[in-house]
């Protein structure tokens, strides 16, 4: 009677134990098994028995080296997952589909050369994206299509060269988004067109030479836009004209400068306007031209313009009193013509 009673007894235990979760082997939990700490365990794949119910999974430091299909399936409270700092080099289709409440999502410090095309399929509730310091080299415009949720996009530190026209194009949410030390040499009109809550933009450390006129109009809500270490030579003005913000902060040092007249216009319109400011002004190097090298922009105040307009003017002097000597030896020449005239039909009149 009484093993008729436990075997009784045993579903509803069993139940009870999976209701409050068994800790997987070689991971630590914490609050009823919420929390999965399997943090630098060594593991080469996800632990089996990993709670229903947990909301927390740390997987980062381990040697993952790919995140299969539908390896999260029966997780459905997860809502963060970090798998930083692993070797993962390929995400299989479907891999993260069944993670529905998901809202923050670290894959930083992998091997990652590519994102499949349902990468976000299933991740509409993902708020914070951290992509960094992986191996991409190009975002498909279907990648992140589904993840209309994403309000933090850290992509920096890959080897991106280019991105798809329509990349960005379902994160309409989106208000701060990373590039830095990536590869791209141009910032395009289009590529940004429903950020308007965009608030964060960093593009430091690229090699961008040019910023397309209307690639930053659609911005209203942008307070730093960042793009040290570029490869800009000039800018236009009309270009940051069309940040039409409240209050938005420049970074621009560490490019190549060509400081001249126009350049130094161009910022000091920049300053003028009561919405931007260049947050590190004074450390705008020149880089050419070479009598300028070295030089901060600030310090050269209105020279450049002051010697433009002194070598303007030495030329136009120049090219004045060139154009009176013509003058002054084509009359000279008139004159001596004319003298000469009166005597020829003399000659002739005697003859």
């Amino acid at each position: 009677m009484m093993l008729a009673a436990a075997a009784a007894l045993l579903p509803a235990l069993l139940h009870a134990a999976l209701a409050f979760g068994v800790c997987p082997h070689a991971c630590l939990c914490y609050e009823s098994s919420d929390l999965v700490d399997c943090k630098s365990r060594g593991l080469v794949r996800l632990p089996p028995g990993v709670p229903h119910s947990t909301w927390l999974l740390d997987l980062s430091g381990n040697r993952l080296t790919e995140v299969r299909a539908k390896s999260f399936v029966g997780l459905w409270s997860l809502k963060i997952l970090l798998v930083s700092n692993n070797s993962i080099h390929a995400l299989h289709p479907q891999a993260l589909a069944s993670l529905q409440f998901l809202e923050r999502l670290s894959l930083s410090f992998n091997r990652l050369r590519w994102l499949p095309v349902d990468f976000s399929r299933g991740l509409s509730l993902l708020q914070d994206l951290r992509l960094d310091h992986n191996l991409l080299q190009h975002i498909d415009s279907s990648s992140l299509a589904d993840a209309d949720g994403l309000r933090k996009l850290d992509l920096s530190h890959n080897r991106i060269r280019a991105l798809d026209p329509a990349a960005f194009s379902g994160l309409s949410r989106l208000s701060v988004l990373n590039l830095e030390g990536n590869r791209l040499n141009a910032l395009k009109e289009g590529l940004l067109s429903r950020q308007q809550g965009l608030e964060v933009l960093l593009l430091g450390h690229n090699n961008i030479s040019l910023l397309e006129p209307e690639a930053l109009a659609p911005l209203r809500s942008l307070t730093l836009l960042g793009l040290r270490g570029n490869q800009l030579v000039h800018i236009r003005f009309k270009t940051f004209l069309k940040l039409h913000t409240t209050s938005t902060q420049l970074q621009m040092s560490s490019n190549p400068w060509t400081c001249d007249c126009e350049l130094q216009r161009v910022f000091a319109k920049i300053q003028r306007v009561r919405h931007l400011h260049v947050e590190d002004y004074g450390d705008i190097v020149c880089r050419a031209p070479a009598q300028q090298a070295g030089n901060s922009l600030a310090s050269l105040d209105s020279q450049l313009c002051i010697a433009e307009t002194a070598s303007v003017l030495v030329i136009t002097i120049t090219v004045l009193l060139a154009v009176i000597g013509t003058l002054v030896k084509a009359k000279r020449n008139g004159m001596k013509n004319k003298q000469a005239a009166p005597e020829d039909d003399s000659q002739r009149r005697e003859e």
